[in-house]
């Protein structure tokens, strides 16, 4: 079995062409005392359970998540939304080359998310409302019973991610292309987006 430390290597050295960058980053983000895992394909560094930090390769850019990055002053305004409208916690620092990697700076925003995480900050998501359940599923549902107790065998979680993947596409046709790819998936118990944690 590999340990935590090799495989948070290979990880790093999968996200090509940033591994160096990356391999610099999680030098410093180290020396701090954070707890290194593995978790969603990358390496993230947490506090008493809690996620502080992650650090991943993009196409075009690499960069560090701060998970509760709307606490932190950002005095160098290096810091964005990712996922605007949707992300209230989250920040990204985004960087293109190892000259972007300033230890003494990063190191100064990774001991200000570590005091906050220290002191319990943090948005906690809010509770997201029901989904209804579209007319293209209660058909399906209506034609398999092994498909309707597949589902009501996944977690409340899993159900959504199902509900809102369906729900969202535009035309009836998009939805009925889209709960034939679920049914396989359903019916062997996994989430649509499993593959990606």
């Amino acid at each position: 079995m590999k340990s935590p430390a090799s495989s948070v290597a290979d990880i790093i050295e999968s996200m090509k062409p940033w591994s160096s960058e990356l391999t610099l980053l999680r030098e410093i983000i180290l020396s701090t005392g954070l707890k290194e895992e593995v978790k969603w394909g990358a390496p993230v560094y947490t506090l008493d359970g809690k996620n502080v930090v992650g650090i991943v390769g993009f196409k075009h850019f690499f960069t560090l998540w701060f998970y509760q990055g709307v606490f932190l002053e950002d005095k160098a305004k290096v810091l964005v939304n990712a996922g605007e409208g949707r992300t209230r916690g989250l920040r990204q620092w985004r960087m293109t080359s190892v000259a972007d990697i300033k230890p003494a700076q990063v190191k100064e925003y990774l001991m200000e998310a570590l005091k906050n995480a220290k002191a319990g900050k943090e948005i906690r998501p809010e509770k997201k409302k029901a989904v209804a359940v579209p007319a293209e599923f209660e058909m399906a549902f209506k034609e398999s019973t092994a498909l309707r107790d597949g589902y009501a065998g996944l977690t409340p979680g899993r159900q959504r991610e199902y509900l809102e993947y369906v729900a969202e596409a535009k035309t009836e046709a998009t939805r009925l292309r889209r709960v034939d790819k679920c049914i396989p998936m359903i019916l062997a118990g996994t989430g649509l987006n499993d593959k990606y944690k």
